[in-house]
């Protein structure tokens, strides 16, 4: 395995972990709408923080995808098949979730109900179904030599995936539910500490049993025996962190922890498949490795250089539009509030 293979392998983690600590309060705040919210003004006004940002957040899952398939060919090829109708339910609820911060904007009061559904059920899908694919992977699926999956209904869905989708879901949410905390007035932003307190212990006892199910259902601490358990640790500590800040008014440090918690959850899984980018549950020999499944040096000398020039620019630019709105969306300035 070459340093850049290295490099382009951590990358992609790097922008998967950027893809759920950014995206991932989007899709707790569009959960939110249908969840926490007790009419329409709270409605628009939970829809809001987020407005300016949610389209620039998924920049990095098209980043990700885009590196895969320039870095890692064999990977993206197997993955892309291999999981085609996960990842189509995943673009669906992506899909219908995009239109509907356009379509709700331009509806007649009465009609804005479709959309709000639209944007809950999508932010649902996506987090869950990646849950899904991302525990389904570390499990192992039945691949040959070629990296071609030939996998089952329960290979993908089964009690380890179904864990780990809710588990992801929760995350998100409760990361959307201290991103509102943090950018919101009045009584929604109350509600959403109080929802966040009370959801943190269901989360403990998912991440025990998340704990156990990896123990029992992967090879991870067979492998890494010293990683995985450090890292599983920092999960739980970076929640009870999330937990107590919320009852202490640090709305930030809350925010962050709860976005580290997912980073920690992406580094958890990359770091438990190192140096498989696939794994194979019937034959140890038909693993898709690192070192296997790259591109050329040449190709990967001329990405890297490509990604080291423009990722400060971007960094930057991101920086920037959060901090031009940084500001809470307050409750007095929703039009019909109160009335």
């Amino acid at each position: 395995m070459s340093s850049l293979q290295l490099f382009w392998f951590i990358l992609i983690g790097v922008l998967f972990a950027g893809f759920f600590f950014l995206e991932g309060f989007d899709f707790g705040v569009g959960m939110s709408v249908q969840t926490l919210t007790k009419n329409d003004q709270e409605k628009d006004q939970v829809v809001q923080t987020i407005g300016p940002v949610w389209d620039g957040n998924e920049v990095w899952l098209i980043s990700a995808g885009g590196a895969m398939f320039a870095s890692f060919p064999m990977w993206y090829a197997s993955l892309f098949s291999g999981y085609y109708l996960i990842l189509f339910l995943i673009l669906f609820g992506l899909i219908i979730r995009g239109v509907s911060f356009e379509f709700r904007s331009g509806m007649p009061e009465e009609r804005k109900w479709i959309w709000n559904w639209t944007l809950s059920v999508g932010s649902f899908i996506v987090p869950f179904f990646f849950g899904i694919l991302f525990i389904s992977m570390i499990q192992g699926m039945p691949m040959d030599s070629n990296g071609d999956m030939m996998a089952q209904f329960t290979d993908y869905i089964n009690l380890f995936s179904v864990v780990g989708g809710i588990a992801l879901t929760l995350l998100c949410y409760l990361h959307g539910l201290n991103y509102i905390s943090l950018k919101t007035t009045g009584p929604i932003r109350e509600r959403a500490k109080k929802y966040a307190q009370t959801l943190y212990w269901v989360l403990y006892v998912g991440l025990v049993v998340f704990a156990a199910l990896l123990y029992f259902q992967t090879d991870f601490f067979t492998l890494h025996p010293v990683s995985t358990p450090i890292l599983l640790v920092a999960m739980i500590l970076l929640t009870v962190i999330a937990n107590y800040c919320s009852y202490a008014n640090k709305e930030f440090v809350a925010f962050l922890t709860s976005g580290l918690t997912l980073v920690t959850l992406v580094g958890l899984l990359f770091t438990g498949m190192f140096p498989r980018v696939l794994i194979s549950s019937t034959n140890s020999a038909n693993n898709l490795l690192i070192a296997n499944a790259s591109s050329s040096p040449y190709t990967l000398k001329i990405m890297s250089y490509t990604a080291i020039g423009l990722l400060p620019f971007i960094l930057a630019y991101i920086a920037w539009t959060y901090y031009i709105f940084r500001k809470r969306v307050k409750h007095t300035e929703i039009a019909g509030y109160g009335e």
